[in-house]
């Protein structure tokens, strides 16, 4: 065989190896490429307020939607879950009751100040239904994150600063229970209230807002890569 000839063999015998790679390789098509993650936020209007900055920080990343309109308490909660976890999987779950547990309603369901009436889910029972929706939602083998509840500050209508925290005693031991990780936003934002926090207001400012979704964020990213 002349020099030429075994060069042409060897270059064929090449180029067929390297179409044979082509046609047996990984394929990297988007075909391939399943939907994104979907999460789930389960939270009162602290929730709906970071919500938007945190679905728009996961863009790309995640498919996030919250319940329908407000969580409430832990009872609206237990009573609604089913509907809200629907029939397709989850691949995480950030929820969050206590706000509502907390404050002070009379006879109707109206918040009161606190020596008019009694507090909408006392905390005893609170108690019992935080740790039945956490049975409930093990049960979806779901990654779970629980949110503390945020600050009360001074002179918010129908709470007492201070309760937050003691919610947050029994929520902490309910998910240490059930090993569910927590998402300390209530930590995250004591430091700072005067910053991100409405005066004399539960809620935060559009920037507070976001700077909890950043937290959020955070955890739902990690949760997911553990998955």
């Amino acid at each position: 065989m002349s020099a030429s000839v075994a060069k042409r063999t060897i270059a064929l015998a090449l180029l067929s190896l390297s179409l044979l790679g082509c046609a047996t390789g990984p394929k990297t098509s988007s075909d391939d490429i399943g939907p994104p993650p979907r999460v789930l936020i389960i939270g009162d209007s602290i929730s709906i307020g970071y919500f938007p900055p945190t679905k728009e920080l996961l863009a790309g990343k995640a498919d996030v939607v919250h319940n329908p309109g407000n969580a409430q308490h832990t009872a609206y909660g237990l009573d609604k879950l089913d509907e809200w976890l629907g029939d397709t999987p989850w691949d995480v779950i950030h929820f969050n009751h206590g706000l509502h547990d907390l404050k002070y309603v009379d006879e109707t369901g109206k918040r009161v100040s606190p020596p008019e009436g009694r507090q909408q889910v006392p905390i005893d029972q609170y108690k019992h239904n935080l740790e039945t929706l956490a049975k409930r939602l093990k049960k979806t083998r779901t990654a779970l994150i629980f949110a503390t509840t945020t600050p009360v500050p001074e002179g918010a209508s129908g709470r007492i600063p201070g309760d937050a925290n003691r919610y947050n005693d029994v929520a902490l031991a309910i998910m240490r229970r059930h090993k569910v990780p927590v998402n300390n936003l209530y930590a995250f934002a004591i430091s700072r209230l005067d910053e991100i926090q409405r005066p004399h207001d539960v809620h935060f400012t559009a920037e507070g807002s976001r700077l909890l979704a950043e937290q959020v964020v955070s955890h739902i990213l990690s949760a997911l890569e553990d998955r």
